[in-house]
């Protein structure tokens, strides 16, 4: 069973790696593939169109720095500056340069930010509550998850036994005919 820092840490790191079409949920377990890419999932309210393009469209690159991003979602780098400032989830590594390296994963957070703010029409704060909200609908997710899972191995197990029962039966009863 997951902890909440360990919750925290997932969802950090996989926030929003990429898109599903018809599938309203979280998959941290499996991926699936669309034009042979690998994606997940999120909340189909929180979807789009143009966002799924967009999120299929990364360059899959190792790191970004602030121009290429700011040249990807269309925005001036001080936006993105200031994003970081407004949302947790938008955290880019520093080198020891002071340049900001971006990776794949911030970028798809980038551009979900992009979406709820010039698209939506979000607020700073609305924006920021939206996310909230998805960090707390993953979080029950993985959650689920692993009950699933749990009650899956165990299924597996009781499963294993059965067998194992249902040869000892043939055997005994193989010893009486």
């Amino acid at each position: 069973m997951m902890n909440q820092e360990q919750v925290e840490f997932l969802l950090e790191d996989n926030f929003v790696e990429s898109i599903v079409a018809d599938k309203p949920t979280i998959d941290t377990q499996s991926a699936a593939s669309i034009n042979n890419e690998t994606v997940l999932s999120i909340p189909a309210m929180l979807c789009d169109e143009k966002l799924k393009e967009e999120l299929l469209n990364i360059p899959d690159k190792m790191g970004f720095k602030i121009g290429e991003v700011a040249e990807l979602l269309s925005i001036k780098q001080y936006v993105l500056r200031y994003w970081e400032t407004e949302f947790d989830i938008l955290k880019p590594k520093k080198a020891s340069n002071n340049q900001r390296y971006y990776t794949k994963k911030d970028v798809e957070n980038a551009f979900l930010i992009r979406k709820l703010l010039h698209r939506d029409r979000f607020s700073i704060e609305g924006a920021r509550s939206a996310m909230k909200s998805l960090k707390n609908f993953v979080r029950v997710e993985v959650k689920k998850e692993k009950e699933i899972e749990n009650l899956n191995q165990k299924f597996d197990n009781l499963s294993d036994r059965v067998g194992v029962f249902a040869v000892e039966i043939k055997r005994l009863k193989s010893l009486f005919v």
